[in-house]
């Protein structure tokens, strides 16, 4: 009741950029919830067409590559940051499907209200397992022409999971940014995730 009550106090405005701030997650962990109950009886690839248009919504993964790889990103040839951004997409997506694979009393929890974060916004989210202690994920969103998208994920509320990817690759970039060596390598994580289905 005193939530209820909370909740209409706030101007109509705030309720709405608070509906649209959250909304993207419960999408998205309805898709991951499906993809889970799917998972034991339906192919790799039919779990990841799936889920990849989701993903696409959700997710600003254009900003999400683009810190990654770093300052460099701007000035790559155009043709490869084509093939990068789609194997990026590949993995990104690879990676959901394989670590939620199977339904096992797992509860997505996400808390009420947005935390402001300059412009961006965060959703506090866990995922709350059958047995054992939940994962917090804080996802940051941020506004752009096609609403509010994830730019990073902060797992146990502090540690980014852009940052730990941008430090990940900065050993593949090298010195001069060799995004072909990035791409070898996306490419391969998402036919080891899929199993080859994605080769």
């Amino acid at each position: 009741v005193l939530a209820a009550l909370a909740l209409a106090a706030l101007p109509f405005s705030a309720r709405a950029q608070d509906a649209a701030g959250r909304q993207p997650i419960a999408d998205f962990h309805a898709a991951l919830e499906k993809a889970m109950r799917d998972g034991p009886t339906t192919p790799f690839k039919a779990r990841f067409d799936a889920l990849a248009p989701v993903v696409d919504r959700v997710f600003d993964l254009g900003a999400i590559l683009s810190v990654s790889y770093g300052p460099r990103w701007a000035g790559a040839d155009a043709g490869l940051k084509t093939q990068v951004a789609a194997a990026f997409r590949a993995y990104t997506v690879a990676t959901y499907v394989a670590n939620f694979d199977r339904a096992d009393g797992e509860k997505f929890d996400m808390a009420p209200g947005l935390r402001a974060v300059g412009d961006d916004q965060v959703v506090t989210t866990r995922i709350v397992p059958r047995t054992g202690d939940p994962t917090r994920l804080d996802y940051l969103m941020r506004k752009s022409d096609a609403g509010w998208r994830v730019v990073d994920i902060l797992v146990d509320g502090t540690i980014s999971r852009v940052a730990v990817q941008r430090s990940d690759w900065r050993a593949l970039l090298g010195r001069d940014g060799d995004a072909a060596a990035l791409l070898a390598n996306l490419r391969k994580k998402a036919a080891d995730l899929s199993g080859g289905a994605l080769d």
